[in-house]
């Protein structure tokens, strides 16, 4: 019978399915274990693990609404301020990022002290906030150990017990209210509503707490937050933090945005309050002058006892006035102008400019700069105030300042120049007016000069004094850029973990992966042969039978035990044998296998056992000339036996003994010989078997593993069938190999295969109760015991 001989047990076959559904089913029991263990796990993970969440908030950054018809206006329609906007978002993430925004903060939170109860048996415990029956008010003035907690047990409305662990083991009940003081140490414990506490003896009574270093709580709070910009809205940032408590939580976000909006309101008020006190530099020269005029004005009249002009003197006092005041005008702008030249030579100054209009100086291209030069100063100094390191954005800023101070410094010179040019002809207006005063009479002249320089400070004080109040106004009347959009609420918190029916998921995909994953990877891994759909696999060479697992404890169980399952198996093969060897005369037949304790003397020993107490006369030769054994099992001598018959010292006769069953006889081995492949090659080994097989019904050859010696392939020209025997869970897939190999060279004929030691386990039921021998149309049943009665 040919095989294919392309045969690889390593080809690609489909997944049966109902084979691992048994697998599964027969190892249920690893399953249970596996599913309780993980959902006690998960179990205890949602119980007693503290809960982590997280809460949100928005604000709006930029809030500044573009004027219609202006030049930003323009650009923004263009959509070129995109990269300028995503400057800012990164501008404004990192300041709320900060240590020194967390630190603004945290300073303004009581957080100083965080607080924990302790729940039931001490298991689980949770941080709590604004809940706790008591406050620890610390004493400032000393330094306290951090992080180290100390418990508080509420034994009344009046009493707790304090107790401090480890290296103090300190414990002493304490009134509340009262001081507690220790080296590392101070505070005192008071009830957070004393009127409405209601004691009541539980073990929910014990909390513990403990101080935190502020350095650290700020590092920590400040690693926790998260900022992320809107996709779709950029000026619009999400702050996020996780943590145990929300309410906390809520306060912090909400107070970090309070302190962000009010750091962008201080930066923009610090050029109204750069303004005021401008003007209040100018007051204070004005005021000094303003009343050294008044007392001359008032000492001159008193002296001289006139009150006022005459009629022409009138006329040329108003004309000298509206000039004087365009000359104000002029002197005002050259004090501004020096002072942007003195603020541009000043390298360190981080101050905004004041703005030129607050002054009513008109000059749109300098003002235009003056603003965009405060926006850039005031984002520079934002940044800077919350951060140690150079980002690439303060280079870019820092760049973009000093291309604005050298446009401001020509704005300043051409300003300059033509504002001296209008003083030039303002004084040859006044010296014009001058000569008609020189005409009047002299205590007139004198008067005029006297309200002149009167008027003159006047006017200034009072436009002073309104650009002051404009200023105030201004400052007062700053709001933000930034606002906020959502604040953190704890109503709108979302628990991280545990994940309740998450963990209990994921218990019971582990509870039942890992242990079908455990058996998928032994089953991978295993390369012994397990159940007939191995077999078929792999070759095409027919499964004779198949013997079961010998419970009879007896190397000869067919003999001891006729009734036995494993008897009823080689009744099956000698049945499937009839229709293998067709007639009388081919009844040789040789039984080897690839391995030694595949089970093939057992095997020979059995079948030749069946045949002959089905009355054939039997032989039963042992060609094992290397390790012989079948005189043990029959416990016969083996001082002579096949290999001194072979080598002519014994004749057919001496060799062949008959055995305690009736109609079997035994050849034996005999003694090891030093060369037993030379020997089964010699014409003596072919005089043999013609001889036996003219005396005997079936001759049944036990010979050596083939896959280690010869003498098997040597003696297969004898035999008119040959079985090769493969034990389930013993014999490698590879053996498989090796059979079509042997086959397809046509090495031996007639090669049928018998699975030995079969172990039938309910799982295995549907691939070993039925069809082994299915090729030459029978199967076997095998029997069970119930009550001395054979079952089929």
């Amino acid at each position: 019978m040919e095989t294919n001989p392309q045969h690889n047990i390593y080809q690609e076959e489909s997944i049966d399915i109902k084979k691992y559904f048994f697998k599964f089913l027969f190892n249920w029991y690893w399953f249970a274990i596996a599913l309780g263990i993980a959902l006690s796990i998960a179990y205890m993970v949602n119980r007693y693990s503290e809960p982590t969440y997280t809460i949100s908030s928005s604000v709006i950054i930029g809030n500044n609404e573009v004027e219609a018809g202006s030049i930003n206006a323009l650009i923004s329609e263009l959509g070129m301020n995109r990269r300028r906007l995503r400057s800012e978002v990164v501008n404004e993430i990192t300041i709320l990022k900060s240590y020194s925004l967390a630190k603004q903060a945290i300073e303004q939170l009581d957080f100083g002290v965080t607080y924990v109860s302790v729940g039931r048996r001490e298991i689980a415990e949770s941080k709590i906030y604004h809940t706790n029956p008591f406050i620890v008010i610390p004493d400032s003035s000393i330094k306290q150990q951090n992080r180290y907690p100390i418990y508080v047990k509420i034994l009344s409305k009046t009493h707790f017990l304090l107790e401090i662990n480890d290296q103090y083991n300190i414990k002493q009940e304490m009134k509340f209210g009262e001081t507690f003081k220790h080296n590392n140490f101070n505070f005192k414990i008071v009830l957070s509503d004393p009127e409405n506490f209601k004691f009541e003896d539980k073990l929910s009574n014990k909390y513990y707490f403990y101080f935190n270093n502020k350095n650290s709580l700020i590092k920590q709070y400040q690693a926790k937050l998260n900022v992320v910009p809107n996709e779709e809205r950029g000026s619009i940032l999400t702050l996020r933090i996780t943590g145990f408590v929300p309410e906390k939580m809520a306060v912090y976000l909400n107070k970090l945005s309070e302190v962000y909006i009010q750091s962008d309101l201080n930066e923009k008020n610090k050029q109204a309050q750069n303004t005021i006190n401008f003007i209040d530099e100018q007051l204070k020269i004005i005021l000094d002058s303003l009343n050294r005029v008044e007392r001359r004005l008032q000492d001159f009249r008193t002296a001289n006892q006139i009150l006022d002009l005459g009629q022409k003197g009138n006329m040329l006092f108003e004309n000298l006035n509206l000039m004087q005041k365009s000359k104000l005008e002029t002197e005002i702008n050259d004090r501004y102008y020096d002072y942007i030249e003195n603020y541009l030579l000043e390298k360190t100054n981080q101050e905004p400019i004041i703005n030129p209009t607050s002054l009513n100086i008109t000059n749109p291209s300098l003002e235009s700069l003056v603003k965009n030069y405060n926006e850039k100063l005031l984002n520079l100094n934002r940044i800077k105030a919350y951060t140690n390191k150079l980002t690439a954005n303060i280079k870019i800023l820092q760049q973009e300042l000093n291309l604005l101070k050298e446009g401001l410094n020509e704005k300043v010179k051409t300003g300059k120049n033509l504002n001296h040019i209008n003083q030039e002809q303002i004084n040859k207006e006044l010296l014009e007016i001058e000569k008609e005063i020189s005409k009047l009479p002299q205590n007139e002249r004198n008067l005029i000069n006297i309200k002149r320089e009167y008027e003159l400070n006047n006017d200034l004080y009072t436009f002073l004094l309104e650009k002051r109040a404009e200023a105030g106004i201004a400052k007062a009347s700053n709001i933000s850029n930034n606002k906020v959009l959502d604040p953190a609420m704890p109503e709108n918190i979302r628990m991280l973990s545990p994940k309740r029916s998450k963990n209990y998921t994921l218990a019971l995909i582990l509870g039942l992966g890992f242990p079908a994953l455990i058996i998928l990877i032994v089953d991978f891994l295993n390369t012994k042969i397990e159940n007939k759909k191995d077999i078929e696999r792999n070759t095409n060479i027919p499964i004779i039978a198949t013997i079961g697992h010998n419970e009879v404890h007896n190397d000869i169980p067919v003999y001891i035990d006729p009734k036995s399952s494993i008897a009823e198996s080689f009744r099956t093969l000698r049945t499937n044998l009839q229709y293998v060897l067709h007639n009388e005369d081919k009844n040789t037949i040789m039984l080897t296998s690839t391995i030694s304790g595949e089970g093939k003397t057992f095997a020979a020993i059995n079948l030749a056992t069946i045949l002959a107490m089905a009355n054939k006369k039997t032989l039963l030769i042992g060609f094992d000339l290397r390790k012989p054994s079948i005189h043990k099992m029959f416990e016969t001598p083996n001082d002579i036996g096949v290999s001194t018959m072979l080598i002519g010292q014994n004749k057919y006769d001496d060799i062949i003994k008959p055995t305690h069953i009736e109609n079997l006889w035994i050849a034996p081995s005999g003694p090891v010989p030093p060369n037993p492949a030379e020997l089964i090659e010699t014409k003596a080994t072919e005089n043999f078997f013609v001889y036996t097989k003219e005396h005997f019904d079936f001759i049944i050859i036990d010979t050596p593993p083939v896959a280690i010696v010869t003498d098997a392939l040597l003696l297969g020209k004898y035999s008119d069938t040959n079985i090769f025997i493969i034990r389930q869970k013993y014999s490698s897939k590879h053996v498989l190999e090796f059979i079509n190999k042997i086959s397809h060279e046509n090495r031996l004929k007639k090669i049928n295969i018998l699975v030995n030691d079969i172990k039938i386990k309910k799982y295995y039921g549907y691939e070993y109760g039925y069809g082994y021998g299915y090729g030459y149309g029978y199967g076997y049943n095998y029997y069970s015991k119930d009550k001395g009665k054979i079952k089929l």
